[in-house]
């Protein structure tokens, strides 16, 4: 299988693109590669983070054969889900998220975790599904929501698991803006521009003093998400 991570550097704008030939599931080669991805942005000294999926799709979420085999490997998974998310909520550069299609589950808290949300007008769904397959969403998943969405929104997402297309996505706090798919790649270059010229500094110190409180919020679900996760 070739890698499931593409990753290019462009005039000071480090491009990261998800494509596993399929769904672009979260597996734990995905998320070792997205984190080894970010670590190059920062190392190549980039100004801003773009990450995106294949056409047709950014995400269909955690891999279900690890999650449903169970054990200490999907808990792993789970736990490198959620802190890819928080690591992105709080990464020192700009970071962009390219919807290139479905965003469901873990896809879509992945999705909420950019700074800047673009995307393409289509037939595809956003959701946070859990509900409706049986599982109770995870305490660091609702954080991740709450601090995006919405609240009337926040409790249709979570509690109802509702499907939202890419027009009410926007309107929920999924996305920021939708384009027609063949503008996204100029959409996303001229926003990339706009973020390279940001102050690095301040960008980085404003963002973790606007999201202070969902941070540790996050990052005291993640932990009881953890241990109660974890096997006897």
């Amino acid at each position: 299988m070739e890698a499931p991570v593409r990753y290019d550097l462009d005039q000071a704008v480090a491009h990261i693109t998800m494509d596993d030939g399929k769904v672009n599931v979260l597996s734990p080669r995905m998320l070792g590669e997205l984190n080894g991805a970010l670590d190059r942005a920062t190392s190549d000294g980039a100004g801003a983070v773009v990450v995106r999926g294949r056409e047709g799709v950014f995400s269909a979420g955690f891999d279900l054969p690890t999650l449903r085999g169970g054990g200490t490997e999907a808990l792993a998974m789970l736990q490198s889900g959620f802190e890819l998310a928080e690591r992105i909520l709080s990464f020192p550069l700009p970071v962009a998220m390219g919807c290139t299609g479905h965003a469901i589950a873990m896809g879509a808290f992945l999705l909420l975790s950019g700074d800047y949300r673009v995307g393409v007008d289509g037939l595809y769904r956003i959701t946070a599904n859990e509900v409706a397959i049986g599982l109770t969403l995870p305490r660091a998943a609702i954080e991740i929501c709450r601090q995006r969405l919405s609240p009337a929104a926040f409790n249709r997402a979570t509690i109802l698991a509702e499907v939202f297309s890419p027009d009410d996505a926007v309107v929920a706090g999924f996305l920021d803006r939708t384009v027609e798919a063949p503008g996204l790649s100029n959409e996303i270059a001229g926003l990339a521009a706009q973020m390279v010229a940001l102050d690095t500094a301040a960008h980085a110190a404003t963002k973790l003093r606007a999201r202070s409180l969902a941070l540790q919020a996050i990052r005291k679900a993640i932990e009881e998400d953890m241990a109660e996760f974890a096997p006897a």
